[in-house]
């Protein structure tokens, strides 16, 4: 029975982690220390380990890429700091109690740190002290704090959009479950981190006080205690008690100096994959701030008075070490040019890959050389506010948010020319005079302006280029006077709105779509997919667009063609169910100051052919309608179109449903500016006056 349990307890004992008795064994002997009597020998055996471990401490921050690799750093510091101040106790007993004795009687470590500060000189002495005391608590100790205080505020602020990042990444399926719950256990331990610190940083400062606390108790009470109970002089226990109270808190003070410096390289590093030596050594070998350096030395060495050679020499140094800095430099680049080389000859042509064909931009703007200072805000260009103006404008007339326009300089075109590029076509073009405006005649003016004539490129209008100081001139005449950047984004905005459905694709109709189903969920979702495709639902949108109707009230297309929907599926159809949907807001362009909407009509006995014509056509193939008809129906309808728009009007053409569409499509690039409505289009309320009748005759 005795050698079964003799057995066990041996196989228990084997079983048992004696490397986690270490951090009780540290308590144990902080407790010890601030309550027991310790031996000057183990005191020096003491302070010496500690300074020891605040060295180990410090190396290992400085040696750490990443401040998690040294989490526990918090508790470590914590022991660090109880230790320290338990061995301030402990020296502060045997000070008071036997520091009578002499100089060695609170050990030798302690009487040797305090004969080396104090050199013969104990004023001098007592001033480097407290010279070192400050250092230690008002520049790094509160500095580090607050560095600390900052960072887990930060750190705690961003966890939500991290977390939600992760959580991004892993719904699109760049990360798997694993990856993400690793990054989100970093996260974690991140956060856990910086605010242990800040905590941590807490015992740091209150380290740096209690040690200047315990520096003036032990001064006072060691002068007290030699005075009156060993019989000491006033001299003899000044020079005993000031002895053993400096080296007893200096050496106190390096290692805490030493865990302060260890805490501010933790708080303050930024998290890299290199150490703070390796950033600090690739970072600060700057060849152009060390020669700079080194020409401030020189002339500083120049100076008269001043120590020649001293400063001579060091100029030279630093510009020797930026000259090694270059060369290295210079080697190292060889090296990877050879080594690139080298690997170019052995692996061949490169084979063309995906990678080397090109996307064309969506929107483009090139600009010869001579416009570049219209780009440049340092020379006061402000195309670049202009244009994205542009795109901020359209994209709250449009409905839709506008893709980004790419500037750059060609120097194929002319230097004063630009072009505005659609899908990698030019759809626009101009010239324009940089340092001069442009004057444009609206169409009537009370003047001749001395200038260089041309047209302006947007509305091709009759203009001058003129000098800015002709700029008053040019407007009491009548002209309406531009910059070179104004115009140019005038005729963006124009190619841009013209062609608004080449600039609508998939991905923006489903922005649209997620938009309004975080509103109506259940109202996007029976429309797509449930009824119609995204594709669809594109190609109505665009064909709403052609005609120069926003999209903005997606909410009430969506419900028109979600009804819509159940009788055809064909955009050009479901665009002409939702227009009369979007009455009210294609009328707010159209009417006048007091609501009135003027418009023209045709004459029946055309509006008769055309119907015909229309229901004689095959479905899908183009109408065919009579040549000199066709010419003459186009020119009057140019002819009414004039007329009213000289009448202060704009022109509207109102037709019956059937024919809208096609008399629409085919008058867009035939009659400019003419809106065609459907009777259907136009408001019950609305009040309406027909100004003109178009009627037409084949020739």
């Amino acid at each position: 029975m005795s050698t079964f349990t003799l057995s066990t307890i041996r196989q228990n004992l084997s079983k048992f982690d004696y490397a986690g008795l270490g951090i009780p064994a540290l308590v144990l002997l902080i407790m010890a220390m601030l309550v027991l009597p310790l031996p000057p020998l183990l005191l020096d055996f003491l302070f010496t380990f500690n300074i020891v471990a605040s060295l180990v401490i410090i190396m290992i921050a400085i040696g750490t890429r990443n401040p998690l690799e040294f989490s526990s750093f918090p508790s470590v510091l914590l022991f660090a700091t109880m230790l320290r101040l338990g061995l301030n106790v402990a020296s502060t007993r045997v000070i008071l109690v036997h520091g009578h004795e002499g100089h060695e009687s609170a050990g030798k470590v302690i009487a040797a740190f305090g004969e080396f500060v104090i050199g013969g000189n104990y004023v001098v002495g007592f001033i480097i002290f407290s010279i070192l005391m400050i250092i230690n608590f008002i520049v790094v100790t509160k500095g580090a704090g607050r560095v600390s205080e900052v960072n887990a505020r930060f750190t705690l602020d961003a966890m939500p959009g991290k977390q939600m990042a992760i959580d991004a990444d892993l719904n699109a399926g760049m990360i798997d479950q694993a990856t993400a719950k690793k990054r989100r256990e970093e996260l974690s331990q991140e956060s856990d981190f910086f605010g242990a610190m800040d905590g941590a940083s807490k015992f740091v400062s209150g380290d740096a006080i209690a040690g200047l606390l315990i520096l003036i108790i032990n001064v006072v009470g060691g002068m007290a205690i030699g005075l009156i109970q060993h019989g000491l002089s006033a001299s003899e226990a000044g020079k005993l008690y000031v002895l053993l109270t400096i080296g007893d808190g200096l050496v106190a003070q390096i290692p805490s100096l030493l865990l302060s410096l260890a805490t501010a390289i933790i708080v303050t590093r930024v998290t890299t994959s290199e150490s703070m030596t390796e950033q600090a050594s690739s970072q600060l070998a700057n060849p152009s701030a060390l020669f700079i350096s080194s020409g401030i030395l020189a002339v500083l060495g120049m100076v008269p008075g001043m120590p020649h050679l001293m400063f001579i020499t060091l100029a030279a140094a630093t510009a020797g070490l930026g000259l090694m800095i270059v060369r290295n430099e210079v080697d190292a680049e060889e090296t990877q040019e050879a080594v690139a080389e080298a690997e170019a000859n052995a692996a061949g042509p490169k084979e063309l890959d995906w990678d080397d064909v090109d996307q064309v931009d969506l929107i483009g703007l090139e600009i010869g050389y001579g416009l570049i200072p219209l780009v440049n805000p340092e020379s006061g260009g402000e195309l670049m506010g202009r244009v994205k103006g542009v795109r901020k404008k359209l994209s709250a007339e449009l409905g839709f948010l506008v893709q980004p326009v790419r500037i750059r300089d060609d120097l194929n075109i002319d230097p004063d020319s630009y072009n505005i590029v659609l899908k990698g076509v030019v759809r626009g073009k101009g010239d324009i005079k940089v340092g001069r405006e442009l004057a444009i005649n609206p169409g009537q003016v009370y003047g001749e302006l001395p200038g260089t004539p041309t047209r302006e490129p947007a509305f091709g209008l009759e203009a001058v280029w003129i000098e800015p100081a002709q700029r008053d001139q040019a407007r009491t005449l009548g002209y309406t006077v531009v910059d070179a950047s104004t115009a140019i984004s005038t005729h963006l905005n124009k190619v841009l709105r013209e062609n608004a459905s080449d600039l609508l694709s998939h991905d923006e109709v489903q922005q649209l779509l997620d938009k309004l189903s975080a509103k109506s969920p259940k109202l996007v979702e029976e429309l797509v997919p449930g009824k119609l495709s995204l594709g669809v639902l594109t190609r109505t949108l665009q064909n709403l667009l052609n005609e120069s109707v926003s999209i903005r009230d997606m909410r009430t297309i969506v419900e028109a063609l979600t009804e819509a929907s159940a009788r055809t599926t064909d955009p050009e159809q479901l665009a002409a169910m939702v227009r009369p949907k979007l009455g009210r807001m294609i009328m707010q362009a159209l009417v006048d100051e007091k609501n009135n909407l003027s418009v023209m009509t045709l004459e029946p006995s055309l509006e008769q052919l055309l119907h015909n014509v229309l229901q004689q056509s095959q479905p899908g193939q183009p109408v065919v309608l009579e040549p000199g008809l066709a010419e003459s129906l186009f020119a009057a309808m140019r002819d009414g179109a004039r007329a009213v728009e000289e009448e202060g009007h704009p022109a509207v053409l109102v037709v019956s449903p059937v024919i809208r569409g096609w008399l629409s499509k085919a008058a867009r690039y035939r009659v400019n500016d003419l809106t065609v409505l459907s009777y259907s289009e136009i408001p019950d309320d609305q009040p309406v006056k027909v100004i003109h009748t178009v009627s037409a005759q084949a020739k």
